[in-house]
């Protein structure tokens, strides 16, 4: 089994109901680059058993293509969480890629998800590591957030959910969608100390949902925003934004090709024993080529 952490796309995120067939079809066909099955907020309590089984026989039986498949379990403070991890691991096995674990509080909440996985992977004999997604909802998670970044190599990302943390904080947030009173993106700290603590442990960022589906372009300008502080993609929440999510995190063309001639050119200069070389009239240097690193990164996983 690998220990190293895998690079995946998650542009765009897209939530499913795990209770719901339909919607896992329509989930598996999509352009999504991440499926999450969710057990979580979007299946009543009554219904989860059932759900763990849906979500088993659609990682199984339905083609997802290149996708990532993930599985939002319960939280650790619920009576669910035990049994979403160990059905649905033991009955998809190597199907499912991920697990996202809601309202982590502390980098130990971690630990008990990584331990229980390890013991399962080592008793189904599983050749990949399961990797884990952290939802960032709470204050006291994001006092943590360091910690919790850290806290075992089997993370992948931080994922910013606004709504909980809303009401953890005591933001009024119907009100602030009315009636916007404060001068600013009210989340910029909380979505700039999550990405902080996440590239430094090397992990992605992603933002959480947009309720209002229907506000297309109140979508794209939050993913234009967040893309702007290093946030790898966003949630979906409703298969019309996915297109939106896709096109935003996506490096454009031009500026791939143009990026990979800096890159190419500064090499060769350096071959040479130069720090900098001149292209298109501006100086180009090792802090250049760095910055030109995310994109060329993301190009490759994109094939582009």
């Amino acid at each position: 089994m690998t220990g190293q952490r895998t690079r995946r796309l998650r542009r765009c995120q897209l939530s499913t109901p795990a209770s719901s067939d339909k919607m896992l079809v329509k989930a598996a066909a999509s352009d999504a680059d991440f499926v999450f099955l969710d057990l979580e907020d979007a299946v009543a309590p009554k219904a989860k058993p059932a759900a763990r089984g849906n979500a088993v026989r659609a990682l199984r039986e339905l083609d997802w293509g290149r996708k990532t498949c993930c599985l939002r379990v319960n939280a650790l403070d619920t009576p669910y969480w035990l049994d979403d991890v160990i059905e649905v691991v033991t009955g998809a096995r190597e199907r499912l890629d991920v697990i996202m674990v809601p309202k982590v509080m502390r980098a130990s909440d971690v630990r008990v998800f990584d331990a229980v996985l390890t013991q399962l992977e080592r008793k189904l004999g599983l050749e990949k590591r399961i990797g884990l997604d952290l939802l960032i909802e709470e204050v006291q998670a994001l006092q943590n957030v360091e910690a919790i970044a850290t806290s075992t190599p089997r993370v992948e990302a931080l994922i910013f959910g606004m709504g909980d943390y809303s009401a953890s904080q005591g933001i009024d947030i119907l009100r602030q969608m009315q009636d916007p009173l404060y001068p600013g993106d009210i989340y910029h700290y909380a979505r700039f100390r999550l990405v902080m603590a996440a590239r430094a442990a090397g992990l992605d960022a992603v933002d959480g949902p947009w309720v209002t589906f229907h506000d297309t372009e109140g979508f794209r300008t939050e993913c234009l925003r967040v893309r702007s502080l290093g946030m790898a993609g966003k949630w979906a929440i409703h298969p019309s934004q996915i297109a939106i999510a896709n096109a935003v995190f996506t490096p454009d063309p031009e500026a791939v090709a143009k990026a990979r001639r800096i890159a190419a050119a500064y090499a060769e200069a350096e071959a040479r024993g130069e720090g900098a070389v001149a292209i298109d009239g501006m100086m180009q240097d090792a802090a250049t080529v760095r910055l030109l690193g995310n994109t060329l990164a993301l190009a490759d996983l994109l094939g582009m």
